[in-house]
């Protein structure tokens, strides 16, 4: 499963927002510190609002801040904000037209599959991501780091 760029700016304009505290920040203050489309931060943004987890100002000296506190921001309800389609294979969608629907025993692994997913989120509210302002400022050297996947190892 893979996170849209809508859901994956969303937490980071998120965590943004939770750095600035209560100060009002501008969609080209974020797409700077991120190094991302303003344009794209405007969606992410009116998405967030429209939701409630961000609160606008518009107007010359307007900008955005958290209309929640971050332990009141939950990540999997975030998640089925900006997700729009959790359909994992054809069966869930409609006008499905899958041969063995009818008889077929997998779509209940992908449902246990995507609630395991979505519950990982549930799990933690954005109070557990929130960082310093200084943690925006780009390192010194780059760094060549790869986070993930990782995956448990299964027993056998």
């Amino acid at each position: 499963m893979r996170l849209t760029t809508l859901t994956d700016y969303a937490l980071r304009v998120l965590i943004y927002a939770a750095a600035a505290g209560d100060r009002l920040i501008t969609i080209e203050e974020t797409a700077k510190a991120y190094n991302i489309s303003r344009a794209h931060l405007m969606k992410v943004v009116n998405a967030l609002a429209h939701a409630g987890y961000i609160r606008a100002v518009r107007g010359r000296s307007g900008g955005f801040t958290l209309a929640k506190q971050p332990e009141e921001i939950n990540l999997g309800a975030v998640l089925r904000v900006t997700e729009s389609d959790f359909t994992l294979v054809e069966c869930f969608a409609s006008g499905n037209q899958c041969l063995i629907t009818h008889c077929c025993r997998l779509p209940n692994v992908m449902n246990e599959a995507l609630n395991a997913f979505i519950g990982t989120f549930d799990k933690y509210t954005l109070a557990d991501f929130v960082l310093a302002q200084r943690d925006f400022t780009p390192p010194l050297s780059p760094t060549k780091e790869r986070r993930g996947p990782e995956f448990a190892l299964q027993a056998t």
